[in-house]
């Protein structure tokens, strides 16, 4: 392959903290050189950014990708597509899928077919409990071995103290974290919405808001009694965020991540019964979302997520309370997030940082950062370039998106996926 200069860029570098016009020379799918200055070697080829944003590809922390058992909602090869077109270069898949991944076979599956993509990595998490029922644990030490990169049941809680407390212990054990869907699921059963006046005058069964910061204070309980490491999903409330920033300042094995409903939207999308901002957890008032917004900035939040739950048409096309919850998240990660960025509520380096650095750190991955050596997965995009996000048009087969109708600045211009140009072009 030969070499490629990407000259001309406004290099964005989170890692390293730099916000500056440069190069990026890119060799054998790694990063040569960048900086100012740099010069095309001999038969480079040569790509003018004209300005435009490069920074390192982004590295999703959280998705459901379908595959297997739920294809006709979303495929590899199709998340793949997506992931491109939002510079999406690492994608870490969640293990509740049909079957789970409790078997050290279906984690190197996944692997290899992302591989088979050329375009994105995908990095598995190993089922928590067998068949992510949240009874027995899974083989832990296997599935470690095989490349599961952590452990969760996905978009279920592990609701049995005991089994989170025995994760914790094993997980720690061989170097990894337990990721947990912070909701105590006897408080949300049957719940659609967040509890409250909307809920009420909409006649949608409520879910408080405590169910969300019960789960937290009792797995925050958890990780001090056993030295682990438990990492919340999705978080959205202001009382959960400041139970981890307690937990952090204490010193504890304590991480989270949010996703981009639960700082652009709050409980008000779901309007006249709108199933595709029916998500899990719910959207929250705006008090939440602000919070959420401040704990970007103040590093409570260690990563972005996409939150990817592919839906097809008939999961959505319910009464309100019998929909499945879930959005669509690949291609509007990167625009949804800097849309905080032009509100002025979030530093860029800040933001892309939680969708770069920050998670490559929280699972010690070589990618996330414009140094040499690196791996050259990367992503070229005008923050200012206008699009808006239309069901049935977006990359990709999930088309569930809830933020249908939004328009957002920011547009990827080009995706490279070691080196290789993988989107735009």
């Amino acid at each position: 392959m030969a070499d490629t200069l990407i000259t001309n860029a406004r290099l964005l570098d989170p890692a390293s903290g730099l916000d500056a016009p440069g190069a990026v020379l890119i060799r054998d799918g790694l990063i040569a050189d960048c900086g100012a200055g740099l010069t095309a070697p001999e038969g480079a080829a040569v790509i003018d950014a004209a300005g435009a944003c490069l920074a390192p590809g982004l590295i999703d922390l959280r998705a459901n990708l379908g595959e297997p058992g739920a294809e006709h909602r979303e495929t590899i090869a199709s998340a793949a597509q997506a992931a491109a077109a939002g510079g999406i270069t690492t994608i870490c898949v969640l293990p509740d899928t049909d079957p789970a991944l409790d078997d050290p076979a279906l984690i190197s599956f996944i692997a290899r077919r992302g591989e088979a993509t050329g375009s994105v990595t995908l990095l598995p998490y190993g089922a928590a409990t067998a068949g992510c029922a949240g009874k027995e644990l899974a083989e832990f030490g296997l599935l470690r071995e095989a490349g599961a990169i952590a452990f969760t049941d996905g978009a279920r809680a592990i609701a049995s103290a005991r089994s989170m407390r025995l994760a914790l212990s094993y997980a720690r054990a061989f170097g990894a974290f337990i990721m947990q869907h912070p909701e105590e699921p006897s408080l949300a059963a049957g719940g659609a919405a967040t509890e409250g006046e909307l809920a009420t005058r909409l006649g949608l069964p409520g879910i408080t808001p405590a169910a969300e910061a019960m789960m937290v204070a009792r797995d925050i309980a958890l990780a001090r009694i056993t030295g682990g490491h438990v990492h919340f999903a999705h978080i959205s409330t202001a009382a959960a965020l400041d139970l981890i920033r307690a937990a952090k300042a204490e010193g504890l094995a304590v991480t989270c991540d949010t996703a981009p409903p639960y700082f652009d939207l709050n409980e008000t999308a779901i309007g006249d019964y709108r199933t595709y901002a029916k998500l899990s957890p719910p959207l929250r008032t705006e008090v939440d979302r602000q919070a959420v917004v401040a704990a970007l900035v103040d590093g409570t939040i260690d990563a972005i997520a996409s939150d990817h739950q592919p839906r097809d048409a008939d999961d959505k096309r319910l009464p309100f309370a019998q929909a499945e919850a879930g959005g669509a998240g690949l291609a509007t990660l990167l625009g949804v997030t800097l849309a905080r960025v032009h509100a002025g509520d979030v530093p860029m380096l800040t933001a892309l940082g939680l969708l770069t650095a920050r998670p490559a750190s929280l699972l010690n991955l070589p990618q996330g950062r414009l140094a040499k050596g690196a791996p050259a997965d990367l992503v070229l995009f005008h923050p200012d370039r206008g699009w808006k996000v239309e069901a049935g048009k977006l990359p990709g087969k999930a088309q569930n998106s809830p933020f249908d109708g939004r328009a957002l600045e920011g547009r990827v211009l080009g995706t490279w996926k070691a080196g290789r140009r993988v989107f735009g072009g």
